[in-house]
C-alpha cells in the first residue's frame, strides 16, 4: 500500500512538473509477476521513470547501504521495498533476499547491473538471481534528462522495455553481460536513444 502512494504521488510530480513519460515496449513487460527490470544507471531519475514506467504491483530493489543511514530515507526505502546492499562486501544476501521475494512475494525487482550510477562493467549477481529465481530478466533503458535543471527544463522522458529473456544456465550467465550490452547500445554517450 505504501509503494503504491509513493509511486502515485511520484507520477503527479512528474506530470506536472515534467509531463508524461513516453514508454516504449510496454508489451514486453511479463504480465505474470515475479520478473527482473534491468537498467543501466545514470541519474537519481532512473529509478523514478522506471518506476513509473512499469507500474509493477510490487517492487523489491538494492540499494547501497549508506543511503539507510539517515533514517526518514531509509524508512521510506524500506517501506518501498528496497533493502541495502553493502557494496564492498555484498554477502550472499545480495542474491538470497532477491531471489526470495522473486519467487515468494512475486515481485519485481528493480537492478542497476552496473552497480553504481558511472560505473560501465556488468555485476554477474543480476545474472544469479536471474537464474535461481527462474524469473525472465526485462532489459530496460532510460532516456532523458540527468539532472533537476532538465528535468525541469521538461526534457522529454521516455523508458524502452526490451524483450524478456531467461537465464536457465551457466552458459546463459556468461551470455548475459553481452546480452544486455547490445539492449544498452542502443543509447548513445549522452544517454539518447540510437534510432
Amino acid at each position: 500500500m505504501f509503494f503504491r502512494v509513493v509511486l502515485f504521488i511520484l507520477k503527479c510530480l512528474v506530470l506536472s512538473l515534467n509531463g508524461r513519460i513516453k514508454v516504449v515496449g510496454k508489451e514486453n513487460i511479463p504480465s505474470s509477476a515475479g520478473y527482473i527490470i534491468a537498467a543501466p544507471h545514470h541519474s537519481w531519475l532512473d529509478p523514478v521513470a522506471v518506476a513509473i514506467a512499469a507500474d509493477p504491483k510490487r517492487i523489491t530493489a538494492m540499494a547501497k547501504v549508506e543511503l539507510f543511514n539517515f533514517k526518514p530515507l531509509g524508512f521510506i526505502l524500506r517501506n518501498m521495498g528496497a533493502f541495502p546492499v553493502n557494496r564492498a562486501k555484498p554477502g550472499p544476501s545480495a542474491i538470497k533476499i532477491p531471489v526470495q521475494r522473486l519467487k515468494e512475494d512475486q515481485a519485481t525487482l528493480i537492478i542497476f547491473p552496473s552497480g553504481t550510477r558511472h560505473a560501465s562493467d556488468i555485476k554477474g549477481g543480476t545474472a544469479s538471481i536471474a537464474r535461481l529465481s527462474k524469473c525472465p530478466i526485462l532489459p530496460t533503458v532510460y532516456n532523458g534528462p540527468l539532472s533537476l535543471k532538465d528535468f525541469l527544463l521538461r526534457r522529454p522522458m521516455t523508458v524502452i522495455f526490451d524483450k524478456p529473456f531467461y537465464v536457465k544456465s551457466k552458459e546463459d550467465q556468461a551470455n548475459f553481460a553481452k546480452h544486455l550490452d547490445d539492449v544498452y547500445s542502443k543509447i548513445d554517450e549522452n544517454h539518447h536513444l540510437i534510432q
